[in-house]
């Protein structure tokens, strides 16, 4: 199959993009903190359009606060006055609002401005995080990545020893929260003391609870991000996620690093299961072996229609990598992977064009695509593209309800996803 990697970076504008900010990817880290107050210092509409943009695609009220940094103070300010005020103002607002941690993610106008947002932290009691996340660079999997980094960084303690059978969980932006719920609940089966970080599988996962929309109501602990070194194990999912895993190692050498570019499709579970599998000495449960059946059986019954078929596959980096790879794996042909962003993993892609760019890219394979997996942005296009089916995957998918639910992960979750895209293709290919 012919290999190409384009860039289309050079774009002076992005036609319909598919790219989300970096200020988006670590405000929605943050929010994978019990009690944390994602603090985006810049300009009120930042905030606003991350708020509204989460807020839609959960269907649940997200709580993002804001420094409120206006043409008057991006001048005159040097950048503390306006994020101590902020925080002053919302715990005056709130009485009995104490936030376990403030996350502080700048964007293109404070970077641009030259902030110092490092020595807010001398003034303030509160556990506080800053992560450089400008929106002229990189995009929202680089900004989760990013904070991921910085919480590590920051937050977690240098040690020199271990606790056995303790392991930490480094998902990339593109899992739903009950992709973090079933990786940690196969780790725990195999014995281990299992984290996340960032943990959405408890803060956004649909749980209904009392005063929602303040502060991150679930999610990993401040202090169990602090002692995270102590870990026998790190592993970290999908290529962007390496950074981190690599700073929680110099917290303490003696953590052993494991990593997979993704967790779709037979052979990468087998790796992951097998992996486990070695360390604990433990075999597989009768459920999880079921699993695994369930989707040989689902290759096999989806291959005739999905190995007929041709796909447009866009979104970030470590998503197209899974998707592609267990597409692929079933005789499926992808003509073009469109990512947000360039990131290595990209020349790991089996596709017959790979490339940086947007949706007016993507929009000139679509004529020869029996199927488009793509954010909601995708689906006003292909209205002219009868003939073409979609599935909405990605960041964001206002169309559907429970995205928080929705899993393409292990045995079970790759399974749902090629029966899923199957009956679509059946349906679209019945019809026309």
């Amino acid at each position: 199959m012919e290999f190409s990697l384009t860039h289309k970076e050079h774009k002076p504008l992005q036609i319909n993009p598919i790219k989300h900010s970096q200020p988006m990817g670590a405000t929605l880290a943050f929010l994978g903190i019990k009690g944390c107050m994602p603090l985006m210092h810049g300009a009120q509409g930042c905030a606003s359009f991350t708020k509204v943009f989460f807020t839609r695609h959960f269907n649940e009220p997200i709580a993002v606060h804001n420094t409120s940094v206006s043409d008057l103070t991006a001048v005159l300010d040097g950048g503390d006055y306006s994020i101590l005020m902020a925080i002053e103002n919302i715990q005056n607002k709130e009485k009995n609002l104490t936030p376990s941690m403030i996350g502080l993610h700048t964007t293109g106008l404070t970077e641009t401005k030259g902030d110092d947002v490092r020595s807010v932290g001398t003034h303030i009691e509160i556990p506080y995080v800053f992560v450089n996340t400008p929106d002229y660079e990189g995009g929202m999997e680089s900004g989760w990545s990013l904070t991921v980094t910085a919480m590590i960084e920051q937050l977690t303690q240098a040690v020199t020893y271990i606790q056995p059978n303790t392991l930490v969980l480094l998902p990339h932006v593109s899992m739903q929260p009950i992709e973090v719920e079933k990786i940690k609940a196969l780790c725990e089966d195999f014995g281990f003391e299992t984290y996340a970080l960032p943990d959405l599988s408890t803060s956004l996962d649909g749980y209904w609870e009392a005063g929602q929309g303040k502060l991150s109501n679930g999610g990993i602990r401040v202090d169990e991000i602090r002692d995270l070194a102590t870990s026998s194990f790190v592993i970290s999912i999908g290529a962007s996620m390496k950074k981190s895993a690599l700073a929680l190692q110099k917290k303490n050498p003696l953590i052993e690093h494991i990593h997979f570019d993704h967790l779709m499709g037979l052979d990468a579970n087998d790796n992951f299961v097998g992996k486990l599998m070695e360390i604990r000495h433990i075999a597989p449960n009768a459920h999880l072996k079921r699993w695994r059946a369930r989707l040989q059986d689902a290759m096999l019954d989806s291959h005739f229609l999905i190995g007929s078929s041709h796909f447009v596959i866009t979104g970030e980096p470590d998503m197209l990598t899974g998707m592609c790879a267990l597409i692929r794996s079933v005789g499926g042909t992808v003509d073009a992977a469109v990512s947000t962003t360039f990131s290595e993993v990209l020349h790991t892609i089996d596709a017959q064009k790979v490339f940086v760019g947007d949706l007016e890219d993507a929009r000139e394979f679509f004529d020869g695509a029996n199927m488009v997996i793509s954010n909601f942005h995708s689906e006003r296009i292909l209205h002219s593209y009868p003939n073409t089916a979609l599935v909405i995957r990605g960041f964001p998918n206002y169309e559907e309800l429970g995205n928080q639910l929705k899993n393409d992960q292990l045995y079970e979750g790759s399974a749902y996803f090629l029966f899923e895209i199957a009956n679509v293709l059946r349906k679209v290919k019945h019809e026309h």
